[in-house]
């Protein structure tokens, strides 16, 4: 074979693995698309607090993901296992909250609309404010229609939430099990839920 002969042959297996290439650059980011579609998303929640305005954020998110078909994983933690409990007894507590408290939920308008912009000094030596702060919150949660947290642990429930309980916040505060609504899905540790994070499109802690 002369050197012609050898310059055209290598120019055409140059030109069949060009051509190849771009076949297999093609084929790959077709099927990396289609496998990026397929797969569900997930989201891991690690929720630390326990009172009732808090408690709202973890069900919400996790009850809106779960409805567009997402993977939801909820990890109660410390003060948070106090969602899990069967009977639920969550307060409010405006001290040290600078959006507390609210505005009345009751009254004309113009007394609705006053901004109380009470001192924590004020608000942590009046008898009761606590409770009336937590009296004000469920009446305007009641007024603008929105679930209470029984529900939306329901619905987290009903649409297949994985609720995780801490063992050893459990153990840390000589919790027991029957204290708990009994559609935990697991008991575990830190350890086990961080693997599971890792791999989340979205990891919130609230």
């Amino acid at each position: 074979m002369n050197r012609a002969d050898v310059a055209l042959t290598s120019e055409i297996d140059r030109l069949g693995r060009s051509k190849f290439n771009d076949w297999f650059r093609e084929e790959f980011d077709k099927a990396a698309q289609e496998r990026e579609e397929s797969r569900t998303p997930s989201m891991v929640l690690i929720a630390t607090k326990g009172t009732l305005d808090w408690a709202y954020p973890p069900f919400i998110l996790a009850t809106t993901a779960a409805a567009l078909g997402w993977d939801v994983s909820v990890f109660f933690s410390f003060y948070g296992l106090e969602l899990l409990r069967k009977d639920l007894n969550l307060g409010v507590s405006p001290l040290g909250n600078p959006a507390m408290p609210m505005k009345m939920p009751i009254g004309p308008d113009w007394f609705r609309n006053i901004d109380w912009n009470i001192p924590n000094a004020v608000m942590g030596n009046v008898p009761g404010f606590e409770s009336m702060a937590k009296n004000m919150f469920e009446t305007t949660l009641k007024q603008k229609g929105v679930a209470s947290i029984e529900e939306l642990r329901g619905m987290a429930v009903e649409c297949d939430v994985k609720l995780v309980a801490c063992q050893m916040t459990v153990d840390l505060f000589g919790y027991r099990k029957d204290d708990f609504i009994p559609e935990i899905n697991e008991w575990c540790g830190a350890a086990s839920m961080l693997p599971l994070a890792a791999k989340a499109n979205v990891s919130l802690f609230v």
